[in-house]
């Protein structure tokens, strides 16, 4: 079985992609597939803009397509200045990962050194017929000023993430310290979703 991930993030892919592969499922990117379009994210939420993604990518080739979004929500920061589903594009521009990095320490300095952060994830499969949504969240972590030296391409924002419970940065965090996680989400779940609708 075949499945399109509908993602250029190179963190996305690794996540999912060898995982699915244990249960017979090839995960196409699109660099394999050679394709390059650029859906214009209009959503309101995660769901609503992987669902963007995933039609379409699907509608271009034919395959069943995952489309996935993220949305940021900080617990310190006014409303008009939440990240929401526009955590790259800041003012008009989509910052790379570096600038990312860069424009969240600020935030971090401007609000008094941490920030309590929460992501709200969006999972989509689109088979031109029906569309299965899925979504999850990680939340009960801190975004602090400093940035660990390592770096999750495609998840700039791990280098500045700690994880209360081992007092460590996202980029660090071994099996053994996800599963100290306050979280309910396990990532079992999220390969159970696709595995079950596709």
């Amino acid at each position: 079985m075949k499945v399109l991930f509908a993602t250029t993030n190179p963190a996305k892919i690794k996540k999912y992609m060898n995982k699915l592969k244990e249960k017979n499922i090839e995960v196409l990117t699109l660099k394999d597939i050679g394709i390059n379009l650029k859906p214009e994210e209009t959503g309101n939420t995660a769901i609503e803009n992987a669902y963007i993604k995933a039609k379409t990518y699907y509608d271009a080739t034919k395959i069943t397509t995952i489309g996935m979004d993220n949305n940021l929500f900080i617990e310190e920061l006014p409303e008009e200045k939440q990240p929401g589903t526009h955590v790259r594009r800041i003012n008009g521009k989509e910052l790379n990962d570096d600038e990312m990095i860069e424009y969240y320490c600020n935030l971090v300095n401007e609000y008094g050194g941490r920030l309590t952060a929460k992501w709200v994830y969006g999972m989509v499969i689109y088979n031109g017929k029906e569309r299965k949504e899925y979504s999850w969240r990680k939340s009960h972590f801190y975004f602090i000023n400093k940035p660990c030296e390592k770096r999750n391409p495609g998840y700039p924002l791990d280098s500045i993430s700690i994880m209360p419970e081992c007092n460590k940065y996202f980029v660090d965090l071994t099996e053994e310290d996800r599963k100290k996680s306050k979280e309910n989400y396990k990532e079992d779940d999220v390969i159970d979703f696709i595995v079950k609708n596709i």
